[in-house]
């Protein structure tokens, strides 16, 4: 199924321009449209439909910043049959309408090309033993901090310096 995904992701972005017939490339890819559709959105975090318009509003963006283009022949390459309707969906994912990234030129949201890949873990054994202990208590320090799922945590970093100070009676 992750195959299929990906090949799904690369017939979207082959056709994104064009209206995507979800029953037809499901059926293409051997599965149905409701598994398709339900396995893309439980692994991705969003339904096919969102992807798709977002990575739509992503390339049209690049057309408008472009400029090379008016307004209303974006909206339609990217199937919308007015400005007014390009427009509210443009705002709806970057923010700010057409009209505004193209003087300002942003800011944008754009959505990255996805692509699936699956993970295995745990499938190394570990050598262990149980064993009754007594009772103890666990003495430490503790925050709460925001979660910051890349790079360094600053916050953890404040957390551990402080605690250096206090232990050594020093702070700088």
């Amino acid at each position: 199924m992750i195959s299929a995904l990906n090949r799904l992701v690369d017939l979207v972005e082959e056709h994104l321009t064009e209206e995507l017939d979800v029953n037809g490339l499901a059926k293409q890819l051997g599965t149905t449209e409701y598994h398709l559709r339900r396995m893309f959105s439980s692994l991705a975090g969003m339904p096919l439909s969102e992807y798709v318009r977002r990575r739509r509003m992503t390339v049209a963006a690049a057309d408008v910043v472009r400029g090379a283009d008016d307004l209303l022949s974006i909206a339609v390459r990217h199937g919308y049959g007015s400005t007014e309707a390009f427009g509210r969906a443009f705002r709806a994912v970057h923010g700010v309408g057409p009209s505004d990234v193209r003087r300002d030129g942003g800011p944008l949201r754009t959505q990255p090309q996805l692509r699936f890949r699956l993970t295995v873990e745990g499938s190394n054994p570990m050598d262990t033993r149980i064993i009754d202990r007594p009772a103890f208590r666990l003495i430490g320090h503790a925050a709460r901090v925001p979660l910051i799922h890349q790079g360094i945590n600053p916050h953890i970093q404040q957390h551990i310096t402080s605690q250096r100070c206090r232990r050594r009676s020093i702070c700088g």
